[in-house]
């Protein structure tokens, strides 16, 4: 049998190692529900040195069947059960739990997966964090439609600050209140194509919706 020692050899070509390695490059994850706790697992697996990881939440029973987690992490942190998993991925990632709500002068890293479940609450983050991270992306779904939004430069910034409207003109209901597991992986995948995507330099796309009962893909 042909024994692979270096992991990363198959993304090799996709994925530069050289930037992922420097210690000084921290990637925070805003929320470990259904879509960050599979963007925090695909990070790990990525190859990321340091990630930060936010939540206060605890887990229950209907976190199993559309977050991926295990029966044996009910009453846990969200952030303690994924740290624990991101370590069994890769025992050398360097993991800070941040067990609370995102509050303004936390210190985070150049990297922001935002993957909260209200408008208000991502922009409340993004007022705090627009001008500190050189890379955004937000994770959006509701039952099988799901919305990427990826913020790097002036133009893109400009696009996502037409994204927060109110509160008030939201629909009614938490985003993740209809989720399914497999639609939060697709979206933690389109999240992590936008952050490779970026690394290598190459354009992201600013706003992506997928409709997969619909079958429809829109972006730009």
């Amino acid at each position: 049998m042909n024994l692979v020692t270096d992991r990363f050899v198959r993304q090799s070509e996709l994925v530069p190692r050289e930037k992922l390695k420097p210690l000084t490059v921290t990637v925070t994850v805003i929320g470990v529900g259904a879509i960050g706790r599979q963007v925090a697992l695909q990070l790990a697996a990525l190859g990321v040195r340091r990630l930060q990881l936010i939540d206060f939440d605890l887990i229950e029973p209907t976190n199993i069947t559309t977050q991926g987690y295990l029966a044996a992490d009910l009453g846990r942190h969200k952030v303690e059960a994924t740290a624990c998993t991101v370590r069994a991925i890769d025992d050398s990632l360097e993991v800070e739990l941040v067990i609370d709500r995102f509050r303004p002068g936390l210190v985070t890293g150049e990297v922001v997966f935002v993957c909260v479940d209200s408008i208000s609450s991502r922009a409340a983050i993004w007022r705090s964090l627009q001008h500190q991270c050189a890379f955004w992306c937000d994770g959006r779904m509701r039952g099988e439609v799901l919305r990427i939004l990826t913020a790097v430069d002036s133009k893109s910034r400009d696009h996502y600050d037409t994204t927060l409207f109110t509160q008030a003109e939201a629909q009614t209901g938490a985003c993740t209140s209809r989720s399914t597991i497999y639609t939060a992986s697709i979206a933690a995948g389109l999240m992590l194509h936008q952050f490779t995507r970026w690394l290598r330099s190459i354009c992201t796309e600013r706003d992506l919706t997928l409709n997969l009962l619909a079958g429809e893909t829109t972006a730009n």
